[in-house]
């Protein structure tokens, strides 16, 4: 494990500053049009937990109304009226997470690893869930491959923060606990790729995949019966 923990933060290190480097133009250019299109900073930063509980700052373009980066809900929607006509585009192609190449760089984040929470919904974590933190947040991970489109699932659903904590949370953890049992370079390795491949032709994965989303939507849907 000590093995795997130094290759990967050496790959995480090089591949990143190559990315920041490669992606400088792209993130420049994205920038100042987030910048121009919409009243606020280019940049959405917000306090996220990371390796041992130690809070961060994560680092992304913005993709909603600047004076309600902060406002409740913490968990939106694809229809959340918060979110600019350029977000909704950043975050259908995974653009927005760009910047936090920054925050693998300096060593907040891993490539690949569980996205990481707020302090709020950390918080809610289970005894079992606790052991998540001890290891390094990233910017992909199994989750982000099998709920593509998670904020589709809160599309229309009112209570949109429940329908996270006791729903979508729990399977998110899942697959976590699920990731960090089997986790190597290799598999790694190979979520990146996956992932590098999403956001490049826009295709979902299919079959097994799918099953998370459609066990969430179900269990949303008589959540909101109740």
């Amino acid at each position: 494990m000590i093995r795997y923990e130094t290759t990967k933060r050496i790959f995480d290190m090089s591949a990143s500053a190559v990315a920041l480097i490669a992606l400088f133009p792209l993130l420049l250019i994205v920038g100042l049009i987030v910048r121009l299109s919409s009243p606020g900073p280019a940049l959405f930063r917000q306090v996220r937990i990371g390796r041992y509980g130690k809070p961060f700052t994560l680092l992304k373009f913005r993709t909603m109304v600047a004076n309600d980066q902060g406002a409740e809900p913490l968990v939106t929607g694809g229809d959340d009226p918060r979110i600019t006509g350029l977000g909704k585009w950043l975050r259908r192609t995974k653009i927005d997470e760009l910047p936090e190449l920054w925050n693998v760089l300096v060593g907040d984040m891993s490539l690949v690893g569980y996205r990481p929470e707020v302090p709020r919904y950390v918080d809610r974590y289970r005894p079992e869930w606790r052991r998540v933190i001890d290891t390094r947040p990233g910017v992909t991970d199994p989750v982000t491959l099998r709920f593509i489109d998670e904020e589709a699932l809160l599309v229309g659903v009112v209570d949109r923060e429940r329908a996270y904590i006791e729903v979508i949370l729990p399977i998110k953890m899942e697959l976590i606990l699920d990731y960090l049992e089997r986790r190597s370079f290799v598999f790694d390795f190979q979520i990146l790729i996956k992932t590098l491949w999403m956001m490049a032709f826009k295709k979902f994965l299919r079959g097994r995949d799918e099953r998370y989303t459609l066990i969430a939507r179900e269990a949303i849907e008589a959540m909101e019966e109740t």
